[in-house]
């Protein structure tokens, strides 16, 4: 039985569902939140009088658990390079992503920013375009919901891991004041390629410290 073929707009839909629901919205918000600052002594003298106290292990140092800390320090990690594994040329680029499926074969899992990472690699190498309800246009060109859908074809990340890049990319969007969907920022007037790029880059970037 054969899976159903999912389209840019499709794409969209699912992304934004999953954005919305509650589960979401608990990994998106307070992601980016850190520990205030301990309250300092203002009136002259009162640190004298403070008491001191010699912590009984350097633990008693911080202000949060290590184990929190080290959580902290691998979100903090620069997302996962694309392995040197050129894509297809610009015959690669028109041909239909079916023919493609055998890329998938033994790859691995991967985060949705190092697929985010894939599908920018496709809209730089083959281009970007933002023809209405189009996966491509004529030269191979893709939208950005398009290079999604291509990155997973081409073997990089599960379609889970297409919904919660798209997921991402939608909460970059709200981010930046667009409330609608990715497709229509797509096709929006005036958009260019270095937009689609810019906005690829950023959503990397919040999908990378939320350890995604």
């Amino acid at each position: 039985m054969s899976t159903p073929t999912l389209t840019p707009d499709q794409l969209d839909v699912q992304a934004a569902r999953l954005h919305d629901t509650e589960a979401w919205q608990q990994i998106v918000s307070g992601w980016d939140l850190t520990t205030p600052e301990p309250l300092l002594p203002s009136t002259p003298g009162t640190a004298e009088q403070l008491p001191i106290s010699h912590p009984a292990d350097w633990r008693d140092l911080l202000s949060v658990p290590v184990d929190q800390l080290i959580a902290d320090s691998v979100r903090a990690l620069p997302a996962t390079a694309p392995r040197e594994r050129p894509l297809p040329g610009r015959l690669g680029a028109i041909l239909p992503d079916r023919l493609h499926s055998w890329r998938r074969i033994g790859q691995p899992e991967v985060r949705p920013s190092t697929h985010l990472a894939y599908a920018r690699q496709i809209l730089t190498e083959w281009g970007w375009q933002n023809t209405p309800y189009r996966l491509r246009n004529v030269r191979g060109a893709r939208c950005v919901c398009g290079a999604l859908l291509t990155a997973h074809r081409l073997g990089y990340g599960s379609r889970d891991t297409v919904d919660r890049a798209g997921a991402w990319l939608v909460a970059e969007l709200r981010s930046q004041g667009w409330a609608g969907l990715i497709g229509p920022w797509n096709r929006h007037p005036g958009r260019t390629a270095a937009d689609a790029l810019a906005l690829i880059d950023a959503t990397m970037s919040r999908a990378t410290r939320a350890g995604q």
